[in-house]
């Protein structure tokens, strides 16, 4: 079945048989995440992890865009206060007129989901088809295996509004690919296609754009037949080696840093020329911090 989780706007949840599918449904917005979609990606995630009758998740975008992480005009107009509630108490929050607020909101709930797809006792896979840039990137990345159709690109992205990285990106993109390579994706911000991201290693697969929902779906339909409480130990083992068990804190730290960096100029001028389609002129911030 395909629907709407009752209550939710942007978030489609699907079963197809004992593969569970979640699709962010924002395409007027590239799929990005709001605190209200946020919310509804972690719930989603959270049902079908915990859910004993999936044992399969795909992750996907609709529109032909996988996700573009949190939405830059709702930070731009300084969030929704009535989103404000839960997270974060009255009168506590960022600088006055600053961007932090927003972010760390739509950031808690996005952690929240990445760290649930770690932690869940069955493969999390993403069905990249078309951009996945920032928050969108880190979200493909933090996920156990990564597929992409030859329409897909990668695009790490941050820098080009002045932040520093969040969604897990920071954690996961050494560990894919090394420390310099890493840093080149970080400090150059090629936008890789789908091929030049699997040679890197993060893709495993490939697929023509006419057969991705074909194949993707296939191999979700094997790993749901197969041993998943096999899975879920071999799983939580390579995690223990890779040093996974340190990501809550990474992405704490993720959080709070972009989170008062965007409070700052550098952010506010990179937020104005992404929206009047230019080319930013960051004073550098203060390095000291």
């Amino acid at each position: 079945m395909t629907a709407r989780a009752e209550g939710m706007e942007n978030i489609r949840m699907e079963r197809d048989g004992a593969v569970g599918i979640i699709t962010i449904d924002r395409p007027d917005r590239f799929n990005s995440l709001d605190v209200a979609t946020a919310k509804d990606f972690r719930k989603a995630g959270l049902q079908f992890s915990r859910e004993e009758e999936v044992r399969c998740v795909i992750l996907r975008g609709s529109g032909g865009v996988f996700c573009s992480g949190a939405d830059l005009k709702y930070v731009r107009d300084h969030g929704d206060d009535e989103d404000f509630g839960y997270l974060q108490p009255e009168g506590v929050g960022a600088e006055e007129g600053g961007h932090g607020r927003a972010f760390k909101e739509i950031l808690e709930y996005i952690h929240s989901a990445i760290s649930e797809i770690k932690r869940a006792p069955k493969p999390f896979l993403a069905g990249v088809d078309g951009m996945a840039a920032a928050g969108g990137f880190g979200i493909a990345m933090a996920c156990d295996l990564v597929f992409a159709s030859e329409d897909a690109r990668f695009e790490w992205a941050y820098h080009k509004t002045g932040l520093t990285g969040a969604e897990s990106s920071t954690f996961f993109l050494p560990r894919l690919l090394g420390l310099r390579k890493a840093l080149e994706l970080v400090f150059l911000n090629p936008r890789l296609d789908a091929a030049e991201a699997a040679e890197m290693g993060l893709v495993n697969r490939v697929w023509p754009a006419q057969a991705f929902d074909d194949e993707l779906r296939s191999v979700a339909r094997e790993l749901a037949s197969g041993p998943t409480e096999a899975y879920a130990v071999a799983k939580r083992l390579v995690h223990q080696a890779a040093g996974i068990d340190q990501l809550d804190y990474h992405m704490d730290d993720e959080l709070e840093n972009l989170s008062r960096v965007a409070d700052g100029e550098d952010f506010a001028e990179g937020l104005a020329a992404f929206f009047e389609k230019r080319s930013p002129e960051f004073d550098g911030g203060d390095v000291s911090r």
